[in-house]
């Protein structure tokens, strides 16, 4: 990696994608979409590279240049849904729309609670969820044994689920 005020190289970066993707597969489940995502993800970061300080992992900044991303894609399709659109979900009887309403609520619900965790429990938890990285791979990352990732996943874990009981969520 270059120094902090040259920004991050390309290679560097690009080392990053694989991960990045599988996490945007986890915001969005259409792969072609997931790609788009990811590419675009990409591209920001290249123009923005100067800016990286290290306050955070690369891979955590990244997934936050990938998650606004998603979510301003997501809100301008809400402008634009078509009442076709709808017509055709409500035909198709996949799962009621209820359901469907009621899961988007929770998963934007754990997101939020996640975002609200301090550090190393939501970068942790990031990592092993979305990341699908191993135990030893977190622990690795963070110079750390595999007993510590998986006690502070497990912490995280219990923490955003204590969140969302006491928000009536579970």
């Amino acid at each position: 990696m270059k120094r902090k005020d040259e920004g991050i190289s390309q290679e560097v970066l690009c080392g990053e994608y694989e991960a990045v993707f599988r996490y945007v597969l986890t915001l969005c489940p259409d792969r072609a979409e997931a790609e788009n995502i990811t590419q675009e993800t990409f591209l920001k970061a290249l123009k923005a590279a100067h800016s990286f300080q290290g306050k955070s992992s690369l891979y955590t900044w990244l997934c936050a240049i990938a998650k606004n991303h998603w979510l301003t894609r997501q809100a301008k399709k809400k402008r634009e849904v078509a009442p076709s659109a709808l017509e055709h979900t409500l035909a198709s009887g996949d799962k009621p729309l209820d359901q469907q309403a009621a899961e988007r609520d929770l998963s934007m619900r754990i997101h939020q609670v996640l975002h609200q965790l301090e550090e190393p429990y939501k970068e942790v938890f990031s990592l092993r969820v979305f990341g699908q990285l191993s135990f030893g791979d977190i622990a690795s990352l963070f110079a750390k044994s595999d007993s510590w990732a998986r006690v502070t996943y497990h912490r995280a874990k219990k923490k955003i689920l204590q969140q969302l009981r006491k928000d009536g969520m579970l």
